[in-house]
């Protein structure tokens, strides 16, 4: 990549094996989990962490400076949409249920919390993906708590901690810019993405409400692309969980050729 930046805007060219394209002829960027940024093999072995961080700030900074496409999401949004608290407090904000949630690396604090609102779950508050003892992979699932497992080991870290949503069925819901799909996703699990194979799908409409909820978390982000989850009460109220602004779809028989075509449509557009 090449790209000059002075008083007309930014220009330049991204060179691939396959194919060229002059930045300034960009009109829409989908932003999907890139490959991380990596040094040349020519860059000695000392310089390697400062040769990723030039490309990652310079390619990557270039790439980020494109104003006029349609970003989905642009990366900065994207980062900004992952933090937890700031989903929750977003969702509340928005008119969203959310369920009584403590973020805290005080022992004392996590066993009141887990008495007061019992039954509590934990969640990790990034990606479940956990490296093991071996060097494998594991994944760290929701799960229940009991007040007598948290000790000072607690102190360690930020843990989050939420009273637990009774529950029928859980619901996904993904946005792509104006359209809003929801499904239904009956497991009988605690935390369904434990065991893909036991899940059945049913396509079901957002109230009307809710989904207005939802236009204004995405306004409040800058996304235009988001995969929201809620657990779907013996009531029939949807409490809000979480949001991936990079969440998976293409997995959901159901859903999967409905949200292609409403991205390719998106991303074709580009910027009106």
């Amino acid at each position: 990549m090449s790209a000059q930046l002075n008083a007309t805007g930014l220009s330049g060219l991204i060179s691939t094996p396959s194919r060229e394209l002059a930045l300034e002829r960009v009109r829409a960027v989908w932003w999907r989990r890139p490959t991380p940024y990596q040094a040349s093999p020519r860059a000695p072995g000392r310089d390697v962490a400062f040769a990723v961080a030039e490309a990652r700030f310079g390619f990557g900074g270039v790439l980020a400076a494109l104003r006029d496409c349609l970003w989905v999401n642009h990366p900065w949004h994207n980062q900004a949409a992952e933090y937890k608290p700031g989903q929750l407090v977003t969702a509340a904000e928005c008119g969203l249920t959310v369920p009584s949630t403590l973020i805290t690396n005080d022992p004392h604090q996590a066993r009141t919390f887990a008495e007061d609102f019992a039954p509590v779950v934990y969640k990790p508050l990034r990606h479940p993906l956990q490296k093991d003892m071996n060097g494998g992979n594991g994944m760290i699932w929701v799960r229940a708590v009991d007040p007598v497992e948290l000790d000072d080991t607690l102190s360690v870290t930020a843990h989050m901690f939420q009273a637990k949503v009774e529950k029928v069925a859980d619901i996904r819901v993904t946005v792509v810019g104006e359209k809003v799909f929801a499904i239904r996703i009956d497991s009988g699990l605690l935390d369904w993405r434990a065991d893909y194979d036991t899940l059945t799908y049913t396509l079901v409409p957002c109230p009307p409400a809710l989904e207005s909820s939802i236009r204004r978390y995405m306004r409040s982000y800058g996304l235009m692309f988001a995969a929201f989850d809620f657990a779907l009460t013996p009531n029939g109220d949807w409490v809000f969980l979480e949001c991936n602004p990079n969440g998976q779809w293409a997995w959901i028989p159901e859903q999967e050729p409905v949200v292609a075509d409403a991205l390719a449509d998106l991303l074709e557009r580009g910027r009106p």
